[in-house]
């Protein structure tokens, strides 16, 4: 089962009039945590309900298998990480030098932080090679889509190749969520906006 991020936002049951958390939001919530925490074969379908305080039928109402519940957590994850990506973009209009340092900027914030624990959508595709799985369909797909975009931002960079700086930007991000959660605080993230900084004027056309 597919849920849009509108099916997704989750309202507290205090009591106040605000409508309950649906046992779908508290399930893919729960599953979240716990598959971005710990991996998402290391997880079983009895701690998801659990944690989400339901039970184990409700759970496959709403997503028919285990490998559909982790597409739809990467799914959420996905709309996350658009979210923080976009909000660089707009943050500064028309210059996309300042847009993409600006999202580097906080990735390395991110990864420098304890508890963090890389790409979710990066750390399924590890997760499972097999061409066909759910997880690795929507890894994939995100994949491709930040290649793209990250070459669309240095054809505007002005790049001599924009191709060649666009996946020297993604090898830049794919390495920082894989060393975030080796080094955390003072590892090679603390170093990325320069780098990125380096890479793009090394990328400049030359006149």
């Amino acid at each position: 089962m597919s849920i849009s991020r509108s099916d997704i936002d989750l309202h507290p049951a205090d009591g106040g009039g605000e409508k309950p958390v649906r046992a779908a939001d508290r399930i893919l919530q729960s599953a979240r945590e716990l598959f971005y925490r710990d991996g998402i074969r290391a997880v079983g379908v009895d701690e998801v309900v659990q944690r989400a305080g339901v039970t184990k039928p409700s759970l496959y109402r709403s997503f028919p298998s285990k490998d559909e519940l982790a597409a739809s957590y990467l799914r959420l994850y996905q709309h996350e990480f658009w979210t923080r990506f976009d909000a660089a973009m707009a943050a500064h209009p028309g210059d996309p030098r300042k847009q993409i340092l600006d999202y580097l900027a906080g990735l390395a914030q991110r990864a420098t932080a304890p508890a963090y624990r890389g790409c979710g959508l990066s750390n399924a595709g590890v997760e499972y090679p097999e061409a066909t799985h759910p997880a690795r369909l929507v890894s994939e797909a995100h994949k491709r889509d930040l290649r793209q975009r990250l070459r669309q931002i240095a054809g505007e960079l002005g790049a001599a190749d924009p191709a060649a700086l666009g996946d020297g930007l993604l090898l830049l991000i794919e390495g920082t969520f894989i060393t975030g959660q080796i080094f955390h605080g003072g590892g090679p993230a603390t170093s990325l906006v320069k780098t990125a900084e380096l890479l793009i004027d090394a990328s400049a056309k030359r006149g």
